[in-house]
C-alpha cells in the first residue's frame, strides 16, 4: 500500500514544524479531547507520528489509530509509548477496527486529505460506525480562505518565512485546493504539492446528519473561544445520539 503524499521524506521532518508540535499548540488539543472522554477509548483518524495520540496515552487514555502512511507510523513507533498504540494501516474513510469508541477525532485539516465529497461523507459514516451511542466525533479544520481572494486571484500565500513558503491554489467550482510548499530544514530543501478538498461548516453538519450524528458544539479554537465570522478555523463536535441514530441513514 502506498504512503500517499506522506512518504519517508515528508515523515522525516514532519515533527520539526513547531506550529504543530510545540507544547502550547498540542496541550490545548489534548486538554479538549481528554475533557470529552475522560478515561474512555479514543480512535484517531490520520494518527500520523502520534503528535496527539501519544500525549493522550500519557493522560491514561486508551488510544488507537488509523493511517495510510507506513512512514509516518514508523515515526510514531520510534517514540516512547508509541509501540503501545495499536495502529491499522489503511484509508480512514473506510478502514474499520474492532470495538466501539467513546471518541473519534481528526485534527489539523486532515478531513481535507479526502479529496472528494463522497469520501468525506464516507469518513463521517465510518466515524459513526466506530462510536458507541453517546460518543463524539471531533474535527479541526480551517474555514476556507477564499473570502479574502480577489475575483481574478486563485492563490493565497499563507506563509512566507525564511524556512517555509506556503501557497494554496483554489478551484472554486470543484472545492479543490492544491497546497504548495517549499521547506528548508537543516540545510535541506523540500518542494512538494498536495491536493485537498475544502469544506464548509454547514456542509460538515449535513455529512454528520447523513451519518446519524448531530452537532453538539463548535468553537473557534481548542480553548473554546467563540466561533465567529472572523474565525479562521473551527473545532466541531458531533454526537451519536445515545437513544439511536444510525450510520446507515440515507
Amino acid at each position: 500500500m502506498s504512503d500517499g503524499y506522506f512518504d519517508e521524506e515528508i515523515a522525516s521532518t514532519y515533527d520539526d514544524d513547531h506550529s504543530m508540535s510545540a507544547p502550547d499548540v498540542v496541550d490545548p488539543v489534548v486538554d479538549f479531547l481528554a475533557g470529552l472522554t475522560g478515561a474512555g477509548r479514543s480512535l484517531e483518524f490520520g494518527v500520523g507520528t502520534g503528535r496527539i495520540a501519544i500525549p493522550l496515552l500519557e493522560r491514561g487514555m486508551a488510544v488507537a489509530g488509523i493511517d495510510l502512511s507506513n512512514a509516518m507510523v514508523s515515526k510514531l513507533r520510534a517514540k516512547p509509548g508509541g509501540e503501545s498504540i495499536p495502529v491499522t494501516i489503511g484509508d480512514f474513510a473506510t478502514t474499520r477496527v474492532d470495538g466501539e469508541f467513546d471518541l473519534v477525532y481528526l485534527v489539523y485539516n486532515t478531513i481535507m486529505n479526502l479529496d472528494s465529497q463522497v469520501r468525506q461523507v464516507a469518513c463521517f459514516r465510518n466515524a459513526s460506525a466506530h462510536l458507541r451511542p453517546g460518543g463524539c466525533f471531533v474535527i479541526e479544520v480551517m474555514v476556507p480562505e477564499i473570502r479574502g481572494l480577489a475575483p481574478d486571484n486563485t492563490r493565497h500565500v499563507w506563509e512566507l518565512s525564511e524556512s517555509h513558503w506556503g501557497i494554496d491554489e483554489y478551484e472554486v467550482a470543484t472545492q479543490r485546493v492544491t497546497s504548495h510548499h517549499l521547506k528548508i530544514t537543516q540545510g535541506r530543501t523540500q518542494r512538494f504539492s498536495m491536493p485537498f478538498r475544502y469544506v464548509w461548516p454547514a456542509e460538515l453538519d449535513l455529512m454528520a446528519e447523513l451519518a446519524g450524528m448531530r452537532l453538539r458544539e463548535r468553537w473557534g479554537s481548542w480553548r473554546r473561544d467563540p466561533f465567529t465570522d472572523d474565525s479562521t478555523f473551527h473545532v466541531s463536535v458531533w454526537e451519536k445520539p445515545a437513544g439511536g441514530g444510525s450510520d446507515e441513514q440515507q
